[in-house]
């Protein structure tokens, strides 16, 4: 985690992707190697925070579906 990123557990996913996208472009504004390196290092905080959401909702949604489908099938 990049130590001027707080607490992301409190940003909603919107906000999230919204500072995605505005980091993403003022990464490309500038010119600066330092200036991009410290603005891929935030990206790859907020980026790794709304995959592991997106992996805990899937997985949530995989163990909550229903599997009364599965036994449909008999491979014998």
């Amino acid at each position: 985690m990049h130590p001027l990123v707080d607490n992301l557990e409190s940003i909603k996913d919107g906000e999230i992707e919204n500072k995605i996208n505005d980091l993403t472009r003022k990464y490309f504004m500038t010119r600066n190697p330092g200036v991009q390196a410290q603005i891929a290092l935030v990206l790859n905080t907020y980026k790794e925070e709304i995959n592991k959401r997106r992996a805990a909702e899937y997985d949530k949604i995989m163990n909550n579906r229903d599997k009364g489908l599965d036994k449909l099938i008999n491979i014998s």
